[in-house]
């Protein structure tokens, strides 16, 4: 079974999002867990944005890569985009797959606009498991950056 780790500044949306997709698509292939540079709480929109599609991640907390191994996963996902992404030091397989924060805040925003971005950063981010989980049935997953 391969050990995931998908990593973001905050562990608040993008991170959060991807582990409990993971946990769905990849049940019985991969255990996962996610972490950020700069842990705060799980937020609130993602919270929504996966209930809608009957994932639950309201008991997620955000979690410091700083109290992590590298040694304890096969794959480390990156998924920041415009900031500086957190780093896992040590010998893992890494891969990135840029995705634009949802939290970000924008002078137009509101509730409406903000649930969107956080629906579009989870769909794409699904997309992109459900493409790993094909390659990793085929067995075709090979690289150090699959950005996909």
């Amino acid at each position: 079974m391969q050990r995931i780790l998908f990593l973001c500044v905050a562990n608040s949306a993008r991170s959060q999002m991807a582990e409990g997709l993971a946990r769905r698509v990849l049940d019985g292939i991969a255990t996962v867990s996610s972490a950020g540079s700069q842990p705060s709480r799980v937020n609130p929109y993602a919270i929504q944005a996966m209930a809608e599609i009957g994932i639950d991640i309201s008991t997620h907390t955000s979690k410091s890569v700083a109290e992590l191994n590298a040694a304890d996963f096969d794959v480390v996902i990156t998924l920041c985009a415009e900031e500086v992404c957190p780093v896992l030091p040590g010998r893992v397989q890494r891969m990135h797959w840029p995705t634009p924060d949802p939290a970000r805040t924008e002078l137009d925003d509101t509730p409406e606009i903000v649930s969107q971005r956080f629906r579009d950063a989870r769909d794409e981010i699904l997309s992109r498991i459900l493409g790993y989980k094909e390659m990793l049935t085929r067995g075709s997953l090979v690289g150090e950056n699959m950005a996909t």
